[in-house]
């Protein structure tokens, strides 16, 4: 989910470093390199796709571990921009202290990371179609050669076909061919074989997240799942509490009763809807799970005890999409910021299709399955 977010800020900032390089009359071929996570086994902090954009000046922006791999890859990095090929960083994460490059983390995984200057060519070509399918919200594959006679260079698969070419024709067929399968499906990023190997780089809009009821406690459960990845739209009756400075921007803000209903509010079946209701009216409450109860939902919440739920239920003849009542997980939480808590982790899991539980009750590695 953090990747589309993650990915659009990486691409804003190699754009600002590009028109600041022509503005300076210096070329902007060496500004900056960017770190991508193309492979994974075992446990890993970052899935694949995960960036870290490193600047000439070292300054850094995103991340593809929790900490522990971004000295390293900075360093390489700043050495490609002095001169240095690109290329692909291995680290075994296992606890043999004599491992590669001598850190001994014990976080049992392994984790290939390939390093790719950026230059003007770049943003001009894919990197410009990247922010431009990021910025209209269409789900779309980056395609990067990791060797070969095309190494380091990216396209990009967008609305089915396929913008750049290798200069080899079954290739390209093949790569467009893998990249539409992978949209089309739940996976994410992958390798492929296809003559050279490519890294296939799958973004897709993050879910989104309607909060009806902007009181005190919508404000944490905004920020938080914001955070988490969600694209925020809080919906009130009333002007006083959607004002920028109690929900900033990137939150989207919607002036509505619950009488006027949901017409008009990002509720496609593009990308996955969340809703939580929270407006702490049982009429309110009533009237809001009325207009949800037919929309493409793949979570519904409802804040309140169960008591509270049979009311509202009771009035509504409920048979509507599976209902999260009480809202979130149990985790004892007390306040609003706990229960925002607990509410987004319970979205996270049905985001991923889990059911929550203990990490150390899991078997295989944490982001396996």
């Amino acid at each position: 989910m953090k990747h589309w977010a993650e990915t659009a800020a990486i691409l804003d900032r190699l754009s600002e470093l590009s028109v600041r390089g022509h503005h300076e009359m210096v070329s902007p071929g060496g500004r900056a390199v960017l770190a991508t996570v193309v492979r994974i086994s075992g446990s890993a902090y970052r899935r694949p796709g995960a960036k870290l954009l490193i600047e000439d000046n070292g300054i850094t922006l995103g991340g593809v571990s929790g900490g522990c791999l971004e000295s390293d890859v900075r360093a390489h990095g700043l050495r490609i921009l002095g001169g240095a090929e690109n290329r692909m960083l291995h680290y075994d994460t296992g606890s043999d202290e004599e491992t590669l490059w001598g850190l001994g983390l014990g976080c049992e995984g392994a984790v290939d990371v390939y390093l790719q200057r950026i230059d003007a060519a770049f943003m001009d070509g894919p990197g410009k179609q990247m922010r431009e399918l990021l910025a209209t919200g269409v789900p779309f594959a980056s395609i990067t050669f990791l060797h070969g006679p095309s190494e380091g260079k990216t396209l990009v698969f967008a609305r089915g076909s396929l913008a750049g070419s290798c200069g080899l024709p079954d290739v390209d067929r093949e790569l467009a061919e893998r990249a539409g399968s992978l949209l089309e499906g739940d996976g994410g990023a992958d390798v492929v074989e296809a003559g050279h190997a490519a890294f296939v780089d799958v973004l897709r809009p993050p879910p989104r997240l309607l909060i009806f009821g902007a009181g005190d406690d919508a404000r944490p459960l905004a920020a938080l799942a914001a955070a988490a990845g969600f694209e925020i739209t809080v919906i009130d009756h009333r002007p006083a509490y959607l004002t920028v400075e109690r929900f900033p921007p990137p939150l989207r803000l919607a002036l509505r009763r619950p009488s006027d209903g949901v017409a008009g509010l990002p509720l496609g079946m593009s990308r996955k809807n969340f809703a939580v209701v929270q407006t702490h009216s049982l009429a309110h409450d009533r009237d809001w799970l009325r207009s949800l109860a037919g929309q493409p939902l793949a979570y519904l919440g409802l804040l309140g005890p169960r008591s509270r739920r049979e009311l509202v239920l009771r009035a509504l003849d409920w048979n509507g999409a599976e209902l999260f009542a009480p809202v979130g997980l149990d985790i004892g939480a007390d306040g609003p910021e706990q229960v925002a808590l607990s509410i987004v982790a319970e979205m996270l899991a049905v985001n991923a299709h889990r059911e929550p539980a203990h990490l150390r009750t899991r078997v295989g590695g944490i982001h396996a399955g």
